[in-house]
């Protein structure tokens, strides 16, 4: 674990000086109970994830991709985690983190609903009250996850400004905390924003890769020669990488949403995407300095994605750099080909994945030539949140594997 304020040129703080004594108070908590486990922190944190989490999660070799591919695939089930995603992890870790803290209530913004749920679902399993704040674009597209973060007793506030999405929650989310900092602890969903949140995040998530990387070496006998996760925020990311980033023989790949289009439309202040590790410049967004998609005034531009949760104009500090040191390889897969791998498992493997995690796998569909003999790819999470998504993206695209899902279109959506 670290304390890094900074990532080469990315990090900081940056936040109105209202927030700063709540920034202060957060560093002094993570520096006393994360790095050096003041009052046992880090061990209930990691008994609550066994035993209320269910870690670890398995590494299963995915037999049927193997075979498609020519190349051992293991697939790190993220999705099997209480909850359905990876992000019980962060969330889990900071609602106990507010309780050691003294604090009375927690916010959250969320964008797929996977983040908002894990958090209250922690907030009810340790009694603290939660409001969880998602653009209204998400909330119609998202409605089963806004349903089970109700149903475990949290308040969801819609965001009406801008598209509505995971930025503008964010930004919502972030006045709340400022004007209730005495009483609220605010639970970033990534590793984004002012420090410690990213170096906070990344050690909640870090799980991931530490029990990756003892996996597959018990189960192959070596180390993978490529490790591939899905990034939006890069909580996964970041999560799955961080075990491995001292093994130079082992790449690292993170997989971008490359939405409709890796062109921008500066005039209408739209990128087709949300590829900011790959198209992005260096701004400041939410609190940290970072790569970020933007015009040439420096105006954040809308983001685009099927995927609700990595449909995010920036990418975390440490992330970028990383991919800047040469560390970390970005790419990007399109809408098309998410939906395709999301089809795609389902059907050869019997696993649903998010359709975050989708664009790991398309990735891995079209360049397996290039990753090595043994490659580890997170299932950040499970695809039952997307169902409606896929039923309305895939009725309108003619997709090679999709099935024929126009009868659930004649039902009123079947779900």
């Amino acid at each position: 674990m670290s304390s890094d304020r900074s990532y080469g040129d990315y990090g900081g703080q940056y936040v109105p000086e209202a927030l700063m004594p709540a920034i202060e108070e957060l560093t002094d908590a993570y520096e006393r109970y994360v790095l050096e486990n003041e009052d046992g922190f880090v061990d209930e944190f990691r008994r609550e994830l066994r035993d209320f989490g269910g870690r670890p999660t398995p590494l299963g070799h995915a037999a049927q991709l193997s075979a498609r591919y020519d190349t051992e695939v293991y697939l790190k089930r993220e999705d099997l985690l209480h909850g359905g995603a990876h992000k019980l992890n962060n969330a889990l870790g900071q609602v106990l983190l507010a309780k050691y803290m003294g604090k009375e209530r927690v916010v959250a913004e969320t964008g797929a609903g996977q983040h908002g749920t894990a958090t209250a679902m922690a907030a009810a399993h340790l009694d603290v009250p939660c409001e969880v704040y998602m653009g209204e674009t998400d909330i119609a597209r998202q409605r089963p996850n806004v349903f089970r973060m109700r149903i475990n007793g949290a308040e969801v506030t819609p965001v009406t400004t801008g598209r509505g999405t995971l930025k503008e929650a964010i930004s919502e989310t972030m006045r709340d905390w400022a004007t209730t900092v005495e009483t609220t602890h605010y639970v970033i969903g990534s590793v984004v924003g002012p420090h410690p949140f990213p170096a906070m995040v990344r050690d909640f998530q870090a799980l991931i890769s530490e029990e990756a990387r003892e996996q597959v070496t018990d189960r192959a006998g070596r180390l993978p020669d490529s490790v591939l996760a899905c990034a939006g925020g890069g909580s996964n990311t970041m999560g799955t990488f961080h075990h491995f980033r001292d093994d130079a023989d082992v790449d690292l790949y993170a997989v971008e949403a490359g939405g409709s289009s890796l062109s921008v439309d500066e005039a209408a202040g739209v990128a087709p995407n949300s590829a900011s590790l790959s198209t992005g410049e260096e701004g400041v967004l939410h609190g940290a300095r970072t790569k970020v998609l933007q015009d040439a005034h420096g105006q954040i531009m809308e983001s685009h994605s099927v995927s609700a949760g990595l449909d995010y104009a920036g990418v975390g500090p440490e992330l970028a750099h990383l991919v800047d040191a040469g560390r970390v390889e970005p790419v990007t897969v399109p809408d098309d080909a998410a939906l395709e791998a999301f089809h795609r498992l389902s059907q050869t493997e019997g696993i649903i994945p998010a359709l975050e995690s989708a664009h790991a796998l398309a990735y891995l569909e079209d360049h397996a030539d290039d990753l090595g003999d043994l490659v580890v790819v997170t299932v950040s999470g499970r695809g039952d949140k997307d169902l409606e998504t896929v039923i309305e993206e895939t009725a309108d695209r003619d997709l090679e594997v999709a099935p024929d899902l126009d009868v659930f279109r004649e039902v009123g959506g079947g779900l």
